[in-house]
């Protein structure tokens, strides 16, 4: 199964629509509360465009839901999840996609267990020049650990590159951008704590 099919079978933006409805909120009422405009709401529960992580955290919480939420097929009943290489639930888009490319695609790691603090991913970083970095900012806490390639991290007027074996922690509602260096894409495991 291709990135694309994957990202369909997910069906993010319909959850988000089918939640939304379910507690009677409008697409205003999901944008006043997460800043987001009602257009490119609309384009994720149309599935048009893949939420970027901290996009998806804000709906979230919006919907008062985990982010893990969106990943899980059966939530697990006990206090521990394991995830098999083949099962992780992958996310993001086609590079050629340049309308939704977010520069990323991410790997939720622990998506059948519920109600837990952090929220570890597998993250594929794409190579871009720095006028086309995205900024993103959430609530909470984020670690970052290098396994392939060297990433740029930007944020708080800072710039630094972490490689495999490095790793990064930061407040993530100052905002960011991450980027692949030397052409090429970079991976790193990202856990992301956001507060309840």
């Amino acid at each position: 199964m291709d990135i694309h099919e994957e990202v369909k079978a997910l069906k993010l933006g319909s959850q988000i629509r089918q939640i939304r409805n379910r507690k009677r909120l409008t697409l205003k009422n999901v944008s006043d509360v997460t800043g987001l405009s009602k257009p490119f709401l609309s384009q994720i529960e149309n599935n048009l465009t893949v939420p970027p992580i901290a996009t998806l955290l804000k709906i979230s919480k919006a919907l008062g839901v985990d982010i893990g939420h969106f990943f899980q097929e059966t939530p697990s009943p006990n206090r521990i999840a394991v995830v098999r290489y083949e099962d992780r639930q992958k996310a993001g888009r086609h590079e050629q996609d340049d309308r939704f490319n977010m520069g990323y695609r991410y790997e939720s790691l622990a998506h059948p267990m519920t109600e837990k603090h952090m929220e570890p991913f597998m993250v594929e970083i794409n190579a871009r020049d720095e006028n086309d970095l995205l900024f993103y900012n959430h609530a909470g806490e984020e670690f970052l650990f290098g396994l392939e390639g060297e990433t740029e991290f930007r944020g708080s007027d800072r710039v630094i590159v972490i490689g495999p074996g490095d790793s990064l922690y930061f407040h993530s509602d100052t905002p960011h951008a991450l980027r692949g260096l030397g052409g090429k894409k970079s991976k790193v495991l990202a856990v992301v704590y956001s507060p309840k």
